[in-house]
């Protein structure tokens, strides 16, 4: 029979002896004592692990620094003369003094500057002709759905003639029957037709298995079933059972910049691992089958996608990577009222559920906005800009309110814009606040009319237009900007490692050809 006795200071094995009062005896059986002695012996290593990686740095550097030294030292003298040296080398106190000065502060430096994150690759749902619904097709499918009056079918009629959107965009197959099948086995189809797509593209291309992911975040506003959706995915690809994997709900079409900076702060914590982002909305439980105008804006609106970015926070992977998340932040107005309610899930009159978009959508859009830019800037403007803004902004508070505050030229800190396609007026809206050429826009307007609204995806279908266009170039910056219930802005900042070529396999690689196109003010149906 083996005998532990577990001190304050470790673990020691020793044979039966007269009972000590500053230890405490466990007799237990052999075997169960291995095991207990084995997991102990973990638990005790878990707790040096933080410790483990600056104190290898600290003892390399100081190594490193110490030979550095030393062949400064030496290398002009005989070699006669260099042993002599290097023992002298050894008991000079000021020399290890400085050695470990340096040492200690590389070491400070490693430890406490913010980790790299790279975006290795990503990828795109790209709907198969199969899921496509003409305009005509969706006029026909609400007359003779028998949901809809005859003046809910007319303000759809107009609001898709106005709004942008294209003819090849695609909906999930519940909504192509008549009448829809909204049912929790349909969402669920939908779900998993568009991540596992995406994902399989996604391990095929960048070469990385699903049991190297460290870190998953899942957004899905609307479709939240249990178990998750993350848990989903953990289950079809057989990850680790480690991983850290979140689900992100209820944010709207600001979500995956959300989660992107969600997966940037995990990176930052757990070292050489990879984190995986998969954005995501679901159209099938959230179609409204009601009058409230307010509320059938979406119907109008919102497409079928979804998107799934690989991180990286390994330096190895840099030089495979896309680009380097130089910046993200985000911008909460959800203390006032109208922000809060602008975008809003209830009820109608008739007990229909559905989402509800308020006439002051731009301008809570815009002032969300302005709010984020101002935040943003300091950290990407040009000095001249910065004081351009600020002297407008003093002028405001010291002269006159009235006085408009000056609009930093964004076009002068970014080459590439991606900005949220929620619809024509956001996108005009936005170009109008930030001062934009149409050619900043090209993107956002082009993947609003082959996609729709693809909600949070949406920055990425935009990113994959100007990648399929040849159009980044080592060094061009990337402006991500998301718009979401609650309401939030939040932004992303990128950098091309590389030229970028156009994707083998890409959301636009059938139809880049063909665009831009035109887009008329109101077509016709």
């Amino acid at each position: 029979m083996s005998i532990f006795r577990i001190r304050e200071r470790g673990i020691t094995s020793y044979p039966p002896v007269q009972q000590d009062k500053s230890y405490s005896e466990i007799k237990l059986r052999n075997g169960t004592g291995r095991f207990v002695s084995r997991f102990l012996h973990i638990v005790n290593m878990n707790y040096l692990t933080g410790y483990r990686y600056p104190l290898k740095r600290f003892i390399l550097l100081l190594l490193v620094s110490a030979i550095i030294a030393a062949v400064l030292e030496t290398a002009h003298l005989r070699p006669g003369a260099c042993l002599q040296t290097c023992v002298n080398l050894f008991y000079n106190r000021s020399l290890l003094t400085i050695s470990l000065f340096i040492a200690c502060a590389i070491t400070l430096y490693m430890m406490y500057s913010p980790r790299p994150v790279y975006l290795v690759d990503y990828a795109c749902f790209l709907p198969s002709h199969r899921y496509r619904i003409p305009f005509a097709s969706f006029i026909e499918h609400s007359n003779l759905g028998g949901h809809f009056n005859e003046r809910s079918i007319e303000f759809q009629r107009k609001i898709m003639e106005r709004s942008g959107v294209g003819e090849r965009t695609a909906f999930p197959f519940a909504m192509h029957y008549l009448p829809p099948r909204p049912s929790m086995s349909w969402a669920r189809a939908e779900a998993e037709t568009v991540i596992y797509t995406m994902l399989d593209e996604l391990f095929d291309k960048s070469g990385v298995r699903p049991k190297d992911i460290g870190i998953l975040v899942e957004n899905s506003s609307m479709f939240n079933p249990s178990p998750s959706i993350s848990a989903m995915i953990v289950n079809k690809y057989k990850m680790r059972n480690n991983i850290r994997s979140f689900q992100l709900a209820g944010m709207g079409c600001a979500a995956g910049i959300i989660g992107l900076d969600l997966v940037k702060d995990l990176l930052q914590v757990h070292r050489n691992t990879y984190g995986l982002l998969v954005s995501t909305e679901n159209i099938t439980l959230n179609w409204y089958l009601g009058n409230y105008r307010p509320m059938l804006l979406p119907n109008c609106l919102f497409r079928l996608g979804g998107s799934a970015i690989l991180l990286s926070n390994r330096r190895s992977d840099r030089l495979r990577s896309k680009y380097k998340l130089m910046h993200s932040l985000r911008t909460h107005k959800g203390t006032d009222d109208g922000a809060y309610r602008c975008v809003y899930q209830e009820e109608d009159e008739d007990g229909i559920l559905g989402v509800s978009l308020s006439k002051d959508l731009m301008a809570v859009a815009g002032d969300a906005l302005k709010t984020n830019i101002t935040n943003l800037g300091p950290l990407v403007l040009p000095f001249s800009e910065q004081l351009l803004f600020a002297a407008s902004l003093v002028a405001r508070k010291l002269i006159d309110p009235k006085i408009r505050l000056y609009m930093p030229d964004f076009k002068l800190a970014f080459e590439h814009f991606c900005i949220h396609a929620g619809g024509r007026a956001v996108i005009d809206e936005l170009e109008k606040t930030l001062r934009l050429e149409p050619k900043h826009v090209e993107a956002s307007r082009m993947t609003l009319h082959r996609f729709g609204n693809v909600s949070s995806a949406c920055v990425w279908y935009e990113l994959a237009y100007s990648e399929a266009k040849g159009r980044v170039k080592t060094g061009d910056r990337v402006w991500q900007i998301g718009l979401g219930s609650g309401f939030k802005c939040a932004s992303a900042v990128w950098r091309a490692l590389r030229n970028i070529s156009p994707a083998q396999k890409g959301p636009w690689n059938d139809c880049i050809h063909e665009y831009p196109v035109n887009i008329p003010e109101v077509r016709q149906i």
